[in-house]
């Protein structure tokens, strides 16, 4: 179980005004959760499959491909709002 100072520890840090019974139930509940922690780990630490392995599937290289000249001005007269070659959007954030 967890120690009475780490439960006043943890609630001085949180700014929390306890009770000795509140401490006490704080030890309970804060046992418990640490447990099923502990338990949580025990089982996804014998886990094969990982996140990493299932992006690698997933994701392609990121590469441009190079549009001739004139058809990237042909783009940028189309845009309705624009200044010189850059796009107006409206304002997102403020």
């Amino acid at each position: 179980m967890i120690e009475k100072e780490e439960v006043e520890r943890i609630a001085k840090l949180a700014r929390l005004k306890l009770t000795d019974e509140e401490v006490l139930g704080m030890q309970k509940d804060l046992s418990s959760i640490l447990d099923y922690f502990n338990l949580l780990k025990k089982v996804t630490g014998k886990s094969k499959i990982t996140s990493t392995s299932l992006t690698e599937e997933i994701l392609r290289i990121d590469t441009s491909k190079n549009q001739p000249a004139e058809t990237v001005e042909k783009l940028i007269k189309e845009i309705p709002e624009r200044k010189e070659r850059y796009v107006k959007v409206k304002t997102i954030l403020d």
